[in-house]
């Protein structure tokens, strides 16, 4: 594909709950270009880097050399290795799901940004995969982790009488990143989680491409933020208070990661998150299916 291409490299862990396990990592990420520009991009934050950089050539790969003196190999040797268990796929929302099964083939564990892929059905087969493979799949969720979440968790114990989640954030390519529902799944991801499934009603979406302006969430100059206001029968909440910074939202991840690696999770709890994430899907798609309808 042209204006793509992957730096890969191994690293070793870890170390959780003074259970101590030796794994191979192996890390992808990947450039992505748009008129002979490259933003450089480690996509996400899981992966403890995000560079943005600029290159006439778009088909240039920074060479990564060394890291903790473990040595950059290439994605062949990585599929192919018997040293490399796991696999952190970093990219793009629509090259993930390819990824993903590359390496469930070869039988490798796999955590993945979310989200795994832009399909309801994709993602049920690479699951499905991943259960023949007797390997782990798992779809990073910092958003859960979140201190905002925790407090959350806490309110909605009561009966909700009425709400909304106004969320706002800047445009993203979609192309790499998908439909907003899909770009902004974590936050489908928050109101599941608290509430339990959900039903689609309506959507609508307005679009002015030449202003990159979109009316659901995203728009030019709109930071990432949250504006909510839930209404219980004992209280209402009209804002998010200050709850604290979130401490090493992604590293708590992974270690839930590394805990599925040893086993610690129960079926019941892999299966709960598993319908969590595929019933965000399915609404991310309806709501798209319901937007174009309008059109």
């Amino acid at each position: 594909m042209q204006g793509f291409a992957a730096d890969w490299y191994i690293q070793e862990s870890i170390s959780i709950g003074g259970t101590r396990t030796r794994l191979r990592f192996f890390s992808f990420h990947s450039h992505y270009s748009k008129k002979q520009k490259i933003g450089r991009r480690r996509v996400g934050k899981a992966g403890g880097e995000q560079v943005r950089g600029q290159t006439l050539n778009p088909h240039s790969v920074r060479e990564l050399g060394n890291i903790d003196e473990v040595q950059q190999i290439s994605l062949e040797d990585a599929l192919s290795s018997q040293e490399v268990e796991v696999a952190y796929i970093c990219s793009e929302s629509s090259s993930r799901a390819d990824n993903i099964r590359q390496f469930l083939n070869a039988d490798k564990h796999v955590l993945v940004e979310y989200l795994m892929t832009l399909s309801w059905a994709e993602a049920q087969d690479l699951w499905k995969l991943a259960e023949q493979k007797g390997k782990v799949l798992h779809e990073e969720h910092v958003e859960l982790l979140m201190e905002e979440f925790a407090f959350l968790k806490k309110v909605v114990g009561k009966d909700l009488l009425k709400g909304s989640l106004l969320l706002t954030a800047g445009p993203l390519e979609e192309e790499w990143f998908g439909f907003p529902a899909f770009s902004g799944i974590s936050h489908l991801t928050w109101l599941v989680s608290l509430f339990g499934e959900l039903s689609l009603i309506s959507a609508t979406l307005e679009e002015r491409k030449q202003d990159q302006y979109m009316k659901m969430t995203k728009s030019p100059g709109l930071k990432r933020n949250r504006h909510l206001s839930f209404h219980f029968k004992s209280v209402s909440l009209e804002n998010m208070p200050n709850v604290g910074v979130n401490k090493n939202i992604f590293l708590k991840d992974q270690n839930i990661f590394v805990q599925k690696l040893l086993g610690q999770f129960s079926e019941k709890e892999l299966a709960a998150e598993k319908k969590c994430i595929l019933h965000c899907l399915w609404l991310a798609e309806e709501i798209q299916k319901y937007c174009y309808s309008k059109k």
